[in-house]
């Protein structure tokens, strides 16, 4: 007799039927675990290849923005100063943003080490198990 699931109900099947089944149900659920982990890579890679498009992107806006805002600065700042002294300033001040960009940015990749991905949580619980064993 079949389930609505289309699974076969196994209740009046012998002791020695069900653990025969055993391989057979272990090695469908390694091929389904992996088929699991393969779809997971290519969703991740999918997003993340996008996710560099766009950064990519704002990245070649910003390229051209940042010499329009400095110039912009350079122009308010030399009403009151030198032409020269309000480049100076402006290129200090954005050295400076750019340090702490970079110090900002090397801290959020250190962070990407920390977590845990779904590899290593199938290792870490294959571990335990042999642990238990």
């Amino acid at each position: 007799m079949s389930s609505p699931r289309g699974f076969r109900d196994r209740a009046d099947d012998s002791l020695l039927t069900l653990l025969g089944e055993v391989p057979e149900l272990v090695r469908n659920l390694v091929i389904a675990e992996i088929e699991s982990a393969k779809k997971w890579v290519a969703r991740t890679a999918k997003d993340g290849g996008w996710g560099a498009l766009w950064m990519v992107a704002a990245i070649f806006v910003l390229f051209w923005a940042v010499p329009v805002l400095g110039t912009f600065v350079i122009a308010g700042l030399s009403s009151w100063w030198p032409v020269w002294l309000s480049a100076l300033v402006v290129f200090f001040a954005m050295l400076i943003v750019t340090a702490i960009l970079a110090l900002l940015g090397i801290l959020r990749f250190r962070k990407i080490g920390e977590s845990q991905n779904p590899v290593q949580s199938i290792a870490q619980d294959v571990k335990e198990v042999r642990d238990e064993l």
